[in-house]
């Protein structure tokens, strides 16, 4: 299937990863308007996103990327490249991991509020947006690319990425505002963020368009899978754990997973 920019599907798949994105703004009026978040729903949100995204990831984007490939080549070796490209997409974010450190799993509003030099809170909330800005660009990408070949499985892995953005809002949000008192500049460093994903998928749009393949479809998905897993075991769940009690982050998790699965079987 050929596609072009201003396409019915590819405007679609775009404002898919858009809303997505955008999901990062709910983080930022948490802040600047509601009261104090209560950390049990925080935990059971991070590890619902987690566990949505580790199911889709596993039963449908790696078996997108292995039937990608098995169109071209036999069934070992397509299951050797499909895996070859779930690693590396975790080796992908393990790299941008090291360039650029990513803050917001270490950031709480306690330890903002007790700093007292605002301008050193300010300077975090910038490095803050710019690292998880960095981050999104994968993200963008995997929403993009999977609504684009099939809106069911988008649609899902959206939902999974958007309830995620919410605590990236949060985190970006909280020194932002903390230090300024600036609800316009909280919004638009929260905004700068979300836009990173549309902008992701745009640019991988763009340099892969010509070349849509069966391999190149096969690598993307799993590239795709294996940032999503990464980022579910390396973020949301422990994130999650460390703001749960008792089995808050096991059930979340299980929610996540039951509530894909549904949507998979009902809207397939």
């Amino acid at each position: 299937m050929t596609y072009d920019l201003f396409s019915p599907d590819v405007l679609f798949a775009l404002a898919v990863c858009t809303g997505a994105g955008l999901a990062t703004l709910l983080g930022a009026f948490s802040i600047v308007h509601a009261k104090e978040p209560n950390p049990r729903m925080l935990a059971f949100g991070l590890a619902f996103a987690g566990g949505a995204m580790v199911y889709i990831s596993l039963v449908e984007v790696f078996v997108k990327s292995l039937g990608a490939f098995s169109e071209v080549m036999i069934d070992k070796q397509a299951y050797t490249y499909a895996s070859l490209a779930f690693f590396g997409g975790i080796l992908l974010v393990m790299l941008i991991d090291q360039l650029i450190p990513n803050p917001h799993n270490h950031l709480t509003e306690k330890e903002t509020r007790e700093k007292n030099d605002k301008q050193t809170i300010q300077r975090l909330g910038i490095l803050a947006a710019l690292a998880i800005t960095a981050h999104n660009f994968p993200e963008g990408m995997a929403t993009f690319f999977s609504t684009l070949h099939d809106p069911v499985m988008g649609g899902s892995l959206a939902f999974a990425i958007a309830v995620h953005n919410i605590p990236e809002g949060i985190s970006i949000a909280i020194p932002v505002y903390y230090a300024t008192r600036d609800k316009k500049l909280t919004f638009l460093a929260c905004l700068f963020s979300g836009l990173a994903e549309p902008v992701g998928a745009l640019l991988g749009y763009l340099f892969l368009a010509p070349f849509l393949t069966p391999m190149v479809y096969g690598s993307v998905f799993g590239v795709i899978a294996g940032v999503m897993v990464f980022l579910s075991l390396d973020e949301l769940l422990p994130t999650a754990k460390r703001y749960a009690k008792g089995h808050d982050a096991v059930y979340g998790m299980i929610a996540g997973m039951a509530i894909i699965a549904l949507s998979l079987v009902l809207f397939r």
